[in-house]
């Protein structure tokens, strides 16, 4: 069980903008949005142990994905053993350090932290429902609770796993592969981490610690429109309008206006950034590879070609559309949504609905793109055989995470509710959530 929200909860749908008021949810219940279907509270069955237990398994196999041989390589007798945390240290040992430390922190230290962060607010939430401890939640514990939210969407455990099965298709062919006891802990660690992710709601975590404050002059069916309220963006709180640039009276984050222009302006650079980088991403090679004492590069495409030349098709498939496809069609999509956005032309919500979805999708997709850093990282130090056969990272590497980097910060950063530009009073939208 746990803590029901107070009567007359209102919250500010955070990709429409409306006001609603939430209802009392049940085990397995979850409240959307009325005119977007965004998702705004969901309460899940045994909503303390499930993800009590999820993250501490979680953890035991991260601890189990880090002990052991990962997976091994042999050609002609000489073999070559690797662990999870090698394939970092030999991106570092061929002067990428930029890439090891992205692949340590989204893979490793990001979701350790996220783990031990929900565990603990799980177990003091439990603690307070079973009225063991205090509900006073200090400012160092607001802080943390504010990071871990800030951390989930760059834990990209599952992304790795598609990339180390890309990589082992890859090279399959070239010599004898070996899986290690740490390549089975970790698939089951990645399983875990996604699962974890899915039970977790903001909104129902800070409701075991904290109400909600009611602002008087905020009602059902107003919006970012009405110019009365600030929602913010960690807690859910309704602010006071004067509150913009300064803290949540909830949970103490930083609060962000409704502010278009400015927010356009800063997503069109980010865009623009990861546009300039797209191309050295695709003209250098990504890699280098060692046979015999001959050292050939290879840029995506032609990893791509070469993939599909050998008959490995799906694998061609995936690299082409996780490395060449999405981040272009992301690129794309958002110039689309942001040219939209900066005209501001009134629109209805069919109209706006139809833009939110292209605009989840593509900050859905985003991460994908990863895939070929990832299996950059685990050929690089799985295949070190000195003249034999080496793979080496190529400069096209950083490039393309930069790419990947600044189109998910720019999609982030980007504010859907600039779609809608009437006032609710406009529309037919509901004001109470939907119970599902």
């Amino acid at each position: 069980m746990g803590k029901p929200q107070e009567p007359d909860t209102l919250v500010g749908c955070e990709e429409c903008g409306l006001v609603v008021e939430l209802p009392t949810l049940k085990d397995g219940e979850k409240a959307t949005c009325p005119r977007c279907d965004h998702t705004l509270a969901k309460r899940i069955a045994l909503p303390f142990q499930r993800p009590l237990s999820y993250g501490v398994a979680s953890l035991v196999m991260l601890v189990a994905s880090i002990s052991f041989p990962f997976m091994s390589f042999s050609v002609k007798g000489i073999k070559q053993e690797i662990t999870l945390m090698h394939a970092a240290e030999m991106l570092s040992v061929f002067q990428n350090s930029l890439l090891a430390l992205l692949l340590l922190l989204t893979v490793l230290i990001l979701p350790a932290t996220y783990l031990i962060s929900l565990l603990y607010f799980y177990f003091r939430a439990w603690t307070l429902v079973m009225g063991r401890s205090s509900n006073a939640i200090s400012a160092t514990e607001k802080r943390l609770c504010r990071l871990m939210l800030r951390i989930e969407p760059w834990l990209m455990v599952d992304v790795f796993l598609i990339g180390v099965l890309v990589s082992l298709i890859k090279i399959a062919s070239l010599a004898d592969i070996g899986l290690g006891m740490s390549f089975w802990a970790f698939c089951i660690y990645t399983a875990l981490v996604v699962k974890c992710v899915s039970m977790v709601d903001p909104t129902w975590l800070w409701m075991q610690f904290l109400p909600m404050e009611r602002l008087p002059q905020v009602k059902a069916g107003d919006s970012h429109l009405s110019d009365n309220h600030i929602s913010c963006h960690y807690c859910g709180q309704l602010n006071a309008i004067d509150q913009d640039g300064k803290r949540c009276v909830r949970c103490h984050g930083k609060l962000h206006g409704y502010h278009p222009q400015a927010m356009l302006q800063r997503s069109w650079a980010l865009l623009i950034a990861a546009t300039i980088f797209f191309i050295p991403a695709n003209l250098y090679p990504m890699m280098y590879t060692v046979s015999l004492g001959n050292s050939e590069g290879s840029t995506i495409l032609e990893g791509v070609v070469l993939l599909w030349q050998l008959k490995s098709y799906p694998i061609a498939a995936v690299i082409f559309f996780a490395s060449i496809l999405i981040p272009l069609a992301k690129i794309f999509a958002l110039i689309w949504l942001y040219s939209h956005a900066q005209k501001a032309t009134s629109m209805d919500d069919m109209k706006a609905i139809k833009k939110l979805k292209l605009y989840r999708m593509t900050e859905f997709i985003g991460r994908w793109s990863m895939i070929d850093i990832f299996v950059v990282a685990i050929l690089v130090a799985l295949v070190q055989l000195q003249n034999l056969m080496a793979i080496y990272p190529g400069p096209a590497a950083l490039s393309f995470a930069g790419v990947v980097l600044l189109t998910m910060l720019s999609a982030m950063s980007f504010d859907p509710r600039v779609f809608w530009t009437k006032q609710e009073s406009d529309t037919n939208s509901s004001q109470n959530a939907v119970n599902h």
